[in-house]
C-alpha cells in the first residue's frame, strides 16, 4: 500500500493552439475533419461498458451543412436507464474504494491523451457537430477540458487535506465520502468542455454518473467516451445514455437511488427538473444535491471615459463569438451618448470584415447557429425588432438555412431599456443596444441591475477607477463573473471560476474547489484516545467548604 502523502500541484493552463497556416496542428485538424465528415458513425448507449443499440435512432448532421449526415446515435428509453442505474451502483460499489491518487491518475490519463493523442480529433467533432470554429473549438474541448481535468487534481489536494483541529487526546478528522446514489448529468452542446466536467467533477469525488448528452453534440461527446475508456475509467462509472430528455428525466427522478443533478442549460429546464426532484422528495434515500448554471441576460456597461476601440472590440468579440451561443455572450450594451457615434463607427468596420460560413473553411469568424429551431427563434427576435417604432437593425438581420443554419452578426438599437431583446434570452449573435444619456449613469446602472432576472456575466469599460468601483458595487448581484475592461466571455479554469446567481443558476463555481465540494458527503469522526469511564462530572461532587 502506497502511504504517501500525495500533493498535486497548482498546474500551468493548456497553452492554446493557433492553427496557422503551415503548421503541423492545422494539418492534424484539417485531416480528422476530412476523416468524420466522411464516416458515418453509429453511436450506441454505454452502459456498464457495454454498447447498447436500442434501434430508435437520430440523425447527427452539421449545422452549417445540414443535408450532410455525419451518422446516428441511439437513444435510450426507460429500460435502459434502469440498466445503466444498475450499472452505476454496481460500479460505484468498486469505484468509492479507490484512493482519490488513483482516481485521479485516471482522470490526469484523460487529460494527457486529449492533449497529445485526440486533441485534433475532439476538436474536429466538435467543429463539425456543433459547428465551432478551429480557435473555438480549441479554446473548448481542448484547452478548457484538460484544465477542468488538471485543476481538479490540485483542488482536491487541498479538500483532502483540510482537517478539523485535535486536542490532545483526541483525534479528529474528516471522511470526503462520495454520495450515496447516483448523480445525474444532463450536459449542453454549446462547450465539450462542460460536458465532461459535468461529469468528471462528481466522478473525481467517487461517485458514479448517468449522462444524458445533448443531441446536438453526441458525436464530440462520444470521442470522449472513448477516450474515458483508454484512459481505464472502469465500467459503470460514467453511463452515456442519449436519447429524449423526458424519457430520460422521468426515470432518473423516479429513482429512489437519485442523488444529484449536475446541469448546464435553460432556466425553463432546469425550473422543470427542480420541481421534479421536490415532488419526489419522500421517495429518495437522501436529499439530492441540485447544481445547476442556466442562462444569462449578460451586459456591457461603458462609461464615457472608456476607450472607443476596447467597446467596439469587446461588443464584436463578447457578441458574436461562436454566434453568441455561450451563456455569457453579451447581449445587452448600454454606451453614454457622447461615445455611441464612435463605437457605432467601428462597431461597422469590424463587422463588414466578418465571413460567416462552413467551420472547413479557417477564414470565416463565424458559423452555424446550432438547428433550424434555435435559426427560427434568433429570426423572430430579429423581426419583433424590425416591426417595433422602438427598434431598428443597424447591423445585420439577414438569415439563411436552406444549406446551413447562417445568421448575420445583429445588432439592435433601441429607445425602450426594457425592449423585449434586452431582456429576453436570445442565445445568438444578437446584442441591443441603449443609448443613456451621459448625464444619467447613476440612473442607468440602477437599470442595468433591475432589467433581466440572471446574474450571470457582466462587463464595464471606464478608464475612471472611482466609476470602475462604483459601478461594481450598483451591480453587486448582477453578474456572478465580472470583467473590467474586458468582454464578458472567456472565462478561464484556475482563473475565473465560473457561474452566476439570481436566474443563472447555483453560482457552485465550474472550475473551483467550490464545484467539487458539492459531490461530497463528509463524514466527521472522533476518535477518543482514553475514554471517560465514570459518568459523573466534576460540577457534581460535593462542595465541602460549606
Amino acid at each position: 500500500m502506497n502511504n504517501a502523502i500525495f500533493i498535486f500541484d497548482y498546474p500551468e493552463n493548456e497553452p492554446v493552439k493557433t492553427y496557422s497556416p503551415g503548421t503541423r496542428d492545422r494539418k492534424l485538424l484539417q485531416t480528422e475533419l476530412d476523416t468524420l465528415a466522411t464516416q458515418q458513425a453509429d453511436i450506441p448507449l454505454i452502459i456498464g461498458g457495454k454498447e447498447v443499440r436500442t434501434g430508435n435512432v437520430e440523425k447527427i448532421v452539421m449545422p452549417h451543412d445540414h443535408g450532410h449526415v455525419l451518422g446516428q446515435y441511439h437513444k435510450a428509453g426507460p429500460a435502459e436507464v434502469k440498466l445503466a442505474i444498475e450499472a452505476s451502483q454496481k460500479a460505484h460499489k468498486e469505484w468509492e474504494t479507490f484512493s482519490w491518487v488513483e482516481r485521479l491518475s485516471v482522470t490526469l490519463k484523460i487529460a494527457e491523451l486529449i492533449s497529445k493523442k485526440y486533441r485534433a480529433r475532439l476538436n474536429a467533432a466538435t467543429m463539425l457537430g456543433q459547428s465551432k470554429s478551429a480557435y473555438q473549438a480549441e479554446i473548448d474541448s481542448a484547452c478548457e477540458t484538460i484544465d477542468f481535468l488538471r485543476f481538479n487534481a490540485h483542488y482536491i489536494s487541498d479538500i483532502y487535506n483540510d482537517q478539523p483541529h485535535s486536542e490532545p487526546g483526541i483525534i479528529n478528522r474528516i471522511e470526503y465520502r462520495p454520495i450515496e446514489g447516483f448523480i445525474f448529468s444532463l450536459t449542453p452542446f454549446n462547450f465539450t468542455a462542460i460536458a465532461s466536467n459535468l461529469n468528471m467533477s462528481p466522478v473525481v469525488m467517487g461517485n458514479t454518473v448517468l449522462w444524458k448528452p445533448a443531441s446536438n453534440a453526441i458525436l464530440s461527446n462520444y470521442v470522449l467516451m472513448d477516450i474515458y475508456k483508454e484512459a481505464g475509467m472502469p465500467d459503470g462509472v460514467v453511463n452515456f445514455i442519449p436519447g429524449a430528455g423526458s424519457v430520460i428525466g422521468n426515470a432518473v427522478f423516479a429513482d429512489r437511488l437519485f442523488a444529484g443533478l449536475h446541469f448546464t442549460g435553460s432556466n425553463v429546464t432546469f425550473n422543470r427538473l427542480w420541481q421534479m426532484a421536490a415532488q419526489n422528495l419522500h421517495n429518495y434515500k437522501s436529499y439530492p444535491k441540485i447544481v445547476g448554471e442556466t442562462g444569462g441576460k449578460d451586459f456591457i456597461v461603458v462609461h464615457a471615459s472608456a476607450q472607443v476601440d476596447e467597446v467596439a472590440t469587446a461588443i464584436v468579440r463578447g457578441g458574436f463569438e461562436y454566434q453568441g451561443q455561450k451563456c455569457s455572450a453579451a447581449s445587452r450594451v448600454y454606451i453614454p451618448d457622447s461615445l455611441w457615434p464612435a463605437v457605432k463607427s467601428m462597431v461597422g468596420e469590424m463587422l463588414s470584415e466578418i465571413k460567416v460560413g462552413d467551420v472547413r473553411d479557417f477564414s470565416n469568424f463565424m458559423n452555424a447557429v446550432i438547428d433550424e429551431a434555435s435559426f427560427d427563434n434568433i429570426m423572430h427576435y430579429i423581426s419583433l425588432a424590425e416591426k417595433s417604432p422602438d427598434a431598428e437593425v443597424v447591423f445585420g438581420g439577414k438569415g439563411e438555412k436552406s444549406k446551413g443554419y447562417f445568421v448575420e452578426p445583429t445588432i439592435i438599437l433601441t429607445t425602450d431599456p426594457h425592449f423585449i431583446t434586452m431582456e429576453e434570452e436570445i442565445f445568438g449573435p444578437v446584442l441591443t443596444i441603449y443609448v443613456y444619456k451621459e448625464k444619467d449613469f447613476d440612473e442607468m446602472l440602477k437599470l442595468v441591475d433591475e432589467t433581466s432576472p440572471y446574474g450571470l456575466t457582466g462587463a464595464i469599460f471606464a478608464q475612471d477607477r472611482q466609476i470602475l468601483h462604483k459601478a461594481s458595487h450598483a451591480l453587486k448581484y448582477a453578474a456572478g463573473n465580472l470583467y473590467f475592461n474586458d468582454k464578458p466571455t472567456g472565462a478561464v479554469v484556475g482563473q475565473q471560476p465560473f457561474g452566476g446567481s439570481r436566474q443563472s443558476g447555483t453560482n457552485d463555481k465550474a472550475g473551483s474547489h467550490l464545484n467539487l465540494l458539492r459531490w461530497t458527503s463528509p463524514r466527521t469522526i472522533k476518535e477518543t484516545l482514553i475514554p471517560a469511564t465514570d459518568f459523573r462530572y466534576p460540577f457534581m461532587k460535593e462542595d465541602k467548604c460549606h
